[in-house]
C-alpha cells in the first residue's frame, strides 16, 4: 500500500505536522452534483449505481475533478451490510431506504447470520479497487460502515425514522434480541471494513449516526461497547502502512470522552458542538474531524468564508490533528461552486496561519 502523494488526510488523522489543514466532505459525491445525476440515470437506480463497481468509482471521482479534496471516499451506502444478510435493500423516492424484510420476529433474529464479504459483497471490494488503480496515488481513499447499532436501526423499523421506537422500545423488552443483533452487526462490520482494507482502503470510518437517539445508558451498552467491538477488530497496519481509523458519532456531544478512548485515531464531529471545546475534552487523545454546518453551504461565498474560519479558529492554533469536514453530508440543493469556496478557502487561511 504505497503512501499517496497527497498525504496530508492520512497525517492529520495520525496527529503528525501538516501544511495546511487538510479538507474532504460527506456525501461531496452526490445529488448535489449534475454529473452525479447523469450517472445515476445511466445507472438506473441507486442501489445499481452502488453495485457496479464502474459506477461507483466514476461518481467517487467526480467530486475530484472539481475541487482540491485531500481524499476520496468509496461510493456506497452502509445498508449493503443488512442487505447482504438477506433483509431485501430497496430504494422508494418517497421513503428512501427501504428492507422487504425487516427484523419482527424472534426467529429472523436467532437466524441472522453474518455475510461473507467476499462473496456477498464482492461488488464493494472490486469497486475499491477499482478506486484505487483510478487514483494512482493521488490522495487516500476511504472505506466506511455503519456502526452496529446504526444498522440494527434500519433492520428493525424497516427503513428510516427519527425516533426509531421499535428498537428502543425493543431494547427495554427484550434486550437479549437487540444485543444478538449488534453481535451480527459487529462481527460482519469488522469483516466488511478488513475485506475493503484488504482491497485498498487506506482508512475507514465508522458512521454511528443513530446513537445520539438513546439515553446516557443506553448509549454505552447497545452504542458505544459494540462501535469499540468492531474498532478493537479492525486491521491497524497494510504493506507497512498505518490504516486510521475514523468514528462519526451523530448526536454524540454528551459521551465525547468515552468515544474518543474507545480505540479510534480520530473522531468526527457534528455540528451542534464547538470544535474547541472538543478540543479541550479529549485532549491530544484523538484527531478530530469536522465540523462545520452543513446548511452553511447554502449561505452566500461570504458567509461560508466567515463560518469555515470560525471552524478554524475555534481548533486553535495547531499544525497537526485536524480535518476539516461539515458536521454531516453536503445538503442536495448546494450549488456546486459554494463546495468550491469552501475547499479552497480551508486550504489558503489554514496555510496563512502556518506561515505556509
Amino acid at each position: 500500500m504505497n503512501r499517496p502523494r497527497n498525504d496530508n488526510f492520512l497525517r492529520a488523522l495520525l496527529r503528525q505536522p501538516t501544511d495546511y489543514t487538510p479538507v474532504w466532505l460527506m456525501r461531496q459525491a452526490g445529488r448535489y452534483l449534475p454529473e452525479y445525476g447523469e450517472t445515476r440515470k445511466r445507472a438506473g437506480s441507486f442501489l445499481q449505481l452502488c453495485k457496479s463497481p464502474a459506477f461507483s468509482c466514476e461518481v467517487t471521482l467526480q467530486p475530484l475533478a472539481r475541487y482540491r479534496l485531500d481524499a476520496a471516499i468509496l461510493f456506497s451506502d452502509i445498508l449493503t451490510v443488512p442487505d447482504a444478510m438477506g433483509l431485501g435493500l430497496y430504494f422508494s423516492e418517497s421513503e428512501g431506504p427501504r428492507f422487504e424484510r425487516p427484523l419482527r420476529e424472534e426467529w429472523a433474529i436467532r437466524d441472522l447470520a453474518v455475510p461473507d464479504p467476499g462473496e456477498h459483497l464482492r461488488y464493494v471490494m472490486d469497486a475499491v479497487a477499482e478506486i484505487r488503480r483510478a487514483l494512482a496515488g493521488a490522495v487516500p481513499l476511504i472505506g466506511f460502515a455503519g456502526s452496529p447499532f446504526t444498522l440494527a436501526c434500519y433492520m428493525v423499523e424497516g427503513g428510516a425514522g427519527n425516533e426509531f421506537a421499535r428498537i428502543r422500545t425493543m431494547l427495554h423488552e427484550r434486550p437479549d434480541l437487540v444485543h444478538r443483533i449488534l453481535s451480527i452487526n459487529a462481527e460482519a462490520v469488522i469483516r466488511y471494513l478488513n475485506a475493503q482494507i484488504e482491497s485498498g482502503a487506506q482508512a475507514v470510518m465508522l458512521f454511528d449516526s443513530w446513537g445520539g437517539c438513546l439515553s446516557a445508558a443506553a448509549y454505552r451498552e447497545f452504542s458505544l461497547a459494540y462501535t469499540q467491538r468492531v474498532v478493537a477488530g479492525l486491521l491497524r497496519e497494510k504493506d507497512g502502512q498505518r490504516v486510521p481509523s475514523i468514528v462519526f458519532a451523530r448526536g454524540g456531544g454528551p459521551w465525547l470522552e468515552a468515544i474518543a478512548a474507545c480505540g479510534c485515531d480520530a473522531l468526527g464531529l457534528d455540528w451542534t458542538i464547538d470544535i474547541g471545546a472538543a478540543r479541550r475534552r479529549v485532549g491530544e487523545q484523538v484527531a478530530l474531524q469536522g465540523n462545520l454546518d452543513p446548511c452553511a453551504l447554502l449561505a452566500s461565498p461570504e458567509a461560508i468564508v466567515r463560518e469555515a474560519r470560525a471552524v478554524l479558529d475555534s481548533f486553535g492554533p495547531s499544525d497537526t490533528g485536524h480535518v476539516f469536514n461539515l458536521g454531516h453530508g453536503v445538503p442536495r440543493f448546494t450549488p456546486p461552486e459554494h463546495v468550491a469556496v469552501l475547499v479552497d478557502e480551508v486550504h489558503d487561511y489554514s496555510g496563512r496561519r502556518r506561515g505556509k
